[in-house]
């Protein structure tokens, strides 16, 4: 599995516009197995997004999708910082597909 944990910092009063076109895009990203969207709650304009996948080509794969696009396209204005925290090997999680840990 891969995983990628990423913030995102939205020009002010936007954020919620943000979480929702984060939501409209991830609706159907094949080999996505999970997509959480949070705020972070001392910074009223950052959002986190933990995401992970079947394998680093299903997230690759995703970026070429219609929806994923047009997410990309739409926040490029409002999304002031996007910073890439850590990319992750998932080991275990509750409703992901067991896996051996290496």
């Amino acid at each position: 599995m891969y995983g990628l944990i990423v913030r995102l910092t939205i020009v002010p009063g936007r954020r919620d516009e943000m979480i929702g076109i984060l939501k409209e895009s991830a609706a159907d990203m094949p080999g996505c197995l999970s997509y959480v969207v949070a705020k972070d709650s001392s910074d009223e304009n950052a959002i986190w997004v933990a995401e992970v996948w079947k394998s680093i080509a299903s997230h690759d794969a995703s970026l070429s999708l219609p929806s994923v696009k047009n997410a990309m396209l739409r926040g490029k204005a409002i999304v002031s910082s996007f910073d890439k925290i850590a990319v992750t090997n998932p080991v275990w999680g509750v409703g992901l597909p067991a896996t051996r840990a290496h």
